[in-house]
């Protein structure tokens, strides 16, 4: 089993900048990679970025590419969210979860753990 807690939201201006931390404790070791995900009121839960523990490889979505910046560090079992150019649409519960084999860590299938989500909001 393998425990995240996320830290680190909280409310920005538009265009301002927040980092979200996720620390992940327990069975770390069978985790492939880490991914960012996070739903909006009224939304469907969505992808926002992944990153694999080995390598370092990451993926974004687009609607977040250019702006945001996800990065591991591997000693401190934590994966970081760096959100730069923030906009209101930004704006919800960002959640990371924990993937567990050498699958694409775009899809929601992947992931077997998550945690229990930090506010962002981001105001006009």
């Amino acid at each position: 089993q393998v425990q995240l807690v996320e830290s680190g939201g909280g409310l920005v201006q538009a265009g301002g900048s927040l980092s979200v931390s996720c620390a992940a404790s327990g069975r770390t070791f069978s985790t492939y990679g880490m991914g960012w995900f996070r739903q909006a009121p009224g939304k469907e839960r969505e992808f926002v970025a992944s990153i694999t523990w080995s390598s370092g490889n990451a993926n974004y979505a687009d609607s977040v590419k250019g702006r945001f910046t996800i990065s591991r560090d591997n000693a401190k079992n934590t994966v970081y969210l760096q959100m730069n150019s923030l906009k209101p649409e930004d704006t919800a519960v960002y959640y990371c979860a924990a993937a567990r084999g050498q699958y694409s860590l775009i899809f929601q299938r992947a992931y077997d753990t998550w945690g229990q989500g930090t506010q962002v909001t981001v105001s006009s």
